[in-house]
């Protein structure tokens, strides 16, 4: 039987460029707001990653990936519209922003919109860039139909080349683009060696079993154990609700003002990944927009900006939920963690702004009650306090982070947790079922991340959920499971003697 590849994975093929060794060269695409760069960014990505709105200003923080472009590996950075405006003002940081994503360019696609033609903005920012000593190809937007492409002739005379007339939105003249950023990249790094994918997927092909594949006589199945893939970086999302500090915590994790931050609530609009490097190893991390209640959202922006948080908190294997330690636990806080443990997330609770706080044990105490009585299923979750603008107790989250990650992914021998589960039956018997008992006979784990455990026996999918929740909560504090999400399936066996 073939097997199946884990969804959302890629086959390498053959003629796929291998990634080269060490850091890529970097495209950075800029231009006033509203030219369509995220439009473009998203193309050359290949996927959609920014959001897109017909609203001048959507992006605010600058998105980064890795991307392909006419075989070579590329790092592609989307800007903020460049914009003169105080440098204390929120497209004063916008700008400042932008402009540190150029200092680090081997590439600048210079934007403009075809259709409004030239303006004063464009030719102020073509001459300012010409002042940075970077290579700028010049990009006309925009540009759809011969129409467009008459009309983007008139940038020759911003002093920067030959533009490049391309319509992203639907999709003209990417290919002649993507073959002029390659040839202008600085030459190739050598590369290395690719894993053998195949080999990995026979590996697991033989190690993997199914429920029937099982003893149904009562005895415990051989322990699984899959094959480890190549380690990639900790997928870490930073979530909470608007104004909690989500974007002055990653900035304090990086040491540079990568997010845009301000006194004014909302300013992150979409999901911005970036890599960040510990004493462990690499970890991707992914600051996200506020999460308000449903009700409240009416923007269609914002509902994408919620869209895409969410998406992020599905994509990520441990979750910062980040708090405002002066306001204490509030219901949407509790909503976002019962999402985290649907999604099967692993979860630490970070308590923001704790500098602030007057009375720092009766909030503390207030915290972990509310905790206790509204998050049972989470019982156990990891509390880390800090100030992300001052930095103290940040440097405690990453190691918790790190436990938390361990744990998602922690595997109990099936010896082990069989000897526990009779010792659990003898203590407390399983209940009567429609005047009979059930006959539980033996667990194992299927998986990990989040650890989730198969219950074999009798009319098993019949078990009461209190039950469940005593057996789910003897794992967790056999086992040290705290705070993670903890699966328990139910599988019955036929009754030889029954009907059928």
């Amino acid at each position: 039987m073939p097997v199946q590849r884990p969804r959302g994975s890629r086959r390498r093929s053959a003629d796929q460029p291998t990634r080269p060794e060490g850091p890529l060269p970097v495209v950075v695409i800029a231009g006033r707001p509203n030219v369509g760069k995220s439009t473009l960014f998203n193309r050359l990505a290949g996927r959609r990653i920014a959001i897109v709105a017909d609203t001048p200003g959507v992006t605010r923080d600058r998105k980064e990936v890795e991307t392909v472009l006419r075989g070579r590996f590329v790092r592609l950075i989307d800007t903020a519209g460049l914009e003169e405006a105080p440098p204390d003002s929120l497209y004063g940081r916008m700008r400042a922003s932008s402009e540190g994503a150029l200092a680090q360019a081997d590439l600048v696609l210079f934007c403009i919109d075809a259709r409004s033609g030239i303006t004063p903005a464009d030719e102020h920012f073509a001459t300012w860039l010409r002042r940075q000593d970077r290579p700028v190809m010049l990009v006309a937007n925009k540009a759809e139909g011969r129409s467009g492409a008459a009309a983007a002739m008139e940038a020759w005379s911003l002093g920067l080349g030959a533009p490049v007339a391309v319509s992203a939105e639907h999709g003209e003249g990417l290919a002649d683009l993507m073959g002029e950023i390659a040839e202008r990249l600085p030459p190739e790094q050598p590369t290395g060696t690719p894993p053998d994918e195949d080999a990995l997927d026979a590996e697991a092909g033989e190690a993997l079993a199914t429920p029937a594949d099982w003893d149904e006589e009562g005895d415990a199945p051989p322990e699984i154990v899959l094959p480890e893939r190549p380690p990639g970086p900790l997928r870490l999302a930073i979530v909470g609700r608007p104004n909690a500090g989500k974007s002055t915590l990653l900035n304090r994790l990086l040491g540079e003002e990568r997010m845009i931050t301000g006194p004014e609530p909302g300013l992150t609009r979409d999901a911005v990944a970036v890599q960040l490097q510990d004493e462990v190893g690499p970890i991707e991390l992914v600051d996200t927009a506020g999460l308000r209640r449903k009700a409240r959202i009416d923007a269609p922006l914002e509902k994408m900006s919620v869209s895409a948080s969410i998406e992020a908190l599905k994509m990520a294997e441990i979750v910062v939920l980040t708090l405002d330690a002066t306001l204490g636990v509030h219901e949407q806080d509790l909503q976002i963690a019962r999402l985290i443990e649907r999604e099967g997330r692993g979860c630490v609770l970070a308590l923001n702004k704790w500098d602030a706080v007057e009375d720092r044990n009766k909030q503390r105490k207030a915290i972990a009650d509310r905790i206790e009585f509204s998050l049972s299923q989470m019982r156990g979750i990891p509390v880390v306090s800090f100030s992300a603008l001052t930095g103290a107790g940040v440097d405690k989250l990453l190691p918790t982070v790190r436990r938390a990650h361990e744990i998602w992914n922690k595997r109990i021998p099936t010896g082990a947790l069989n000897r526990w589960f009779e010792g659990a039956l003898e203590r407390h018997q399983p209940p009567l079922v429609e005047g009979r008992r059930l006959k539980l006979r033996y667990m194992t784990q299927a998986k990990a991340r989040p650890p989730t455990f198969i219950l074999f026996g009798t009319r098993a999918e019949m078990l009461p959920e209190d039950y469940q929740r005593y057996l789910v909560n003897g794992l967790r504090e056999t086992f040290g499971l705290p705070g993670t999400p903890i699966r328990l399936l139910l599988r019955g066996t036929k009754n030889p003697f029954g009907e059928g």
